[in-house]
């Protein structure tokens, strides 16, 4: 069934909305990872904490260093994106 040009508009801009908002989830999510380690790093090395606090904060920066790898390859890694690949497909009419 061939794609009217109205109906392929409204498509197209309904994907490119889905793709700003997914850019910008990604963005605070992104933002939200770093800034908590920043935190527990500044917990870390320069708040006064007990032992016990030490300890569980070290843990968590940690953990937290494969969470901001993964961050970072997610964003300068080369990769398929589905959304590019859906765009295409409707403005080659398939």
């Amino acid at each position: 069934m061939a794609i009217t040009t109205k109906q392929g508009n409204q498509e197209m801009s309904a994907i490119e909305r889905r793709k700003v908002k997914n850019y910008w989830a990604r963005i605070t999510l992104s933002w939200g990872i770093v800034l908590t380690f920043l935190i527990l790093v500044w917990l870390l090395f320069f708040a006064t904490l007990p032992d016990e606090s030490r300890d569980l904060i070290n843990i968590l920066v940690g953990a937290y260093v494969a969470v901001l790898a993964k961050s970072t390859d997610y964003w300068f890694k080369e990769k398929d994106d589905p959304e590019h690949k859906e765009s295409e497909a409707l403005t080659n009419g398939g």
